[in-house]
């Protein structure tokens, strides 16, 4: 799924990428080739992720697809997290579900209805992970909603944050226990299960020792351009006068995304309609259970808590994506019109955050 990441442009740009910052070049140039490096290695770091899973099998497997998936995306937070910006890592983490829900869900949907008249998927699994989504929406319009209406004290606030992302975490290790041991079956996509019997499609070009080994070495790369690519962000959103709604919300959000948006669409394109939703619906759910109340953790060890509470604009942006994707795939048949309308709502709520 990710052949077009050349092992030279991958180097090339990283080497660029470095040279920018250590060189301190303009923070604009900075940030353009940080953002081009990012796109690379997180890409990178999704092959490898996939073929050590292949190596590690099916539960296991799908345990560090989980944990890797949305990696570039937390590397970043964390340095967002660590330079004290709470606002634009709450504007990423909304712009990584609704990215997912609405503009790589809405494209693999276009591009496989554009090939296909009718896509299926599992009706069951689509009802759960549509249930997800909304307990992901209540756990951020409650603390909001009590915020808002209360005087709460901020020691208060701080509680109720980890409370609640400590609630949400144990919820997603749940799902991963549920989905991937005891309901596994149960929730397999059985059309995507006979079209994965093909020889040889899936079989991974590094051997074990070298897919751990480039697993590794991926991971540490997306930590340095991360570092280097929000060392850019406070200038350049001063430069070309972007809220930090927008920045985070869009552009940092992309470009974490942009491995998983190709990859979805491919196989949306191979009639996987299946495994296109599941990247797209299950990066947002890890984000909404897993990447942000890890966040909320990671900023309380670092002497300053994020609070859990969005602003109305982000909730309501996370609400109308659950709410439109739930829709369209809760009856287990797509086409490229649903897929128009998903791309539809995406735009609107970016015009909406860039004039924010």
């Amino acid at each position: 799924m990710k052949k077009w990441i050349s092992p030279a442009l991958l180097i090339i740009t990283f080497l660029l990428s470095a040279i920018g910052h250590y060189a301190g070049f303009n923070p604009t140039l900075q940030f353009v080739l940080s953002a081009i490096s990012v796109i690379f290695v997180a890409g990178f770091l999704g092959r490898a992720t996939e073929s050590v899973a292949h190596y590690a099998g099916q539960r296991l497997g799908g345990f560090l697809n989980a944990t890797f998936g949305n990696a570039a995306e937390l590397i970043i937070a964390i340095f967002l997290v660590k330079e004290g910006l709470f606002d634009m890592v709450k504007a990423s983490l909304t712009g990584s579900i609704i990215g997912n829900l609405l503009l790589v869900l809405g494209l693999s949907i276009f591009a496989g209805g554009v090939k296909f008249k009718v896509q299926r998927l599992n009706v069951t699994l689509a009802g759960m992970n549509g249930s997800l989504m909304i307990v992901a929406v209540i756990a951020l319009f409650v603390p909001a909603m009590f915020f808002n209406t209360h005087s709460i004290t901020e020691q208060d606030t701080d509680v109720l944050s980890l409370c609640v992302a400590g609630l949400l975490i144990v919820a997603y290790i749940a799902w991963l226990f549920f989905s991937m041991i005891t309901h596994k079956k149960y929730l397999a996509d059985v059309t995507d299960d006979k079209e994965e019997e093909l020889p040889n499609e899936h079989a991974p070009a590094w051997s074990k020792g070298r897919s751990v080994l480039y697993l590794v070495l991926a991971t540490v790369m997306v930590a340095f351009v991360s570092e280097w690519l929000v060392g850019t962000l406070e200038t350049f959103t001063e430069d070309f006068g972007f809220s930090e709604l927008f920045v985070g919300a869009f552009l940092v959000a992309i470009i974490g995304n942009a491995a998983e948006h190709s990859a979805a669409v491919m196989l949306a394109m191979k009639n996987k309609i299946g495994a296109a939703v599941e990247i797209a619906v299950g990066s947002s759910l890890q984000i909404a259970l897993f990447v942000a109340p890890v966040l909320i953790f990671v900023s309380y060890f670092t002497g300053s808590t994020m609070d859990i509470v969005f602003t109305t604009i982000e909730m309501v942006a996370i609400a109308v994506s659950v709410f439109i994707a739930k829709s369209i795939i809760q009856d287990g048949a797509t086409n490229w019109y649903e897929g128009l309308l998903l791309l539809v709502v995406y735009l609107i709520l970016g015009v909406s955050f860039y004039l924010v």
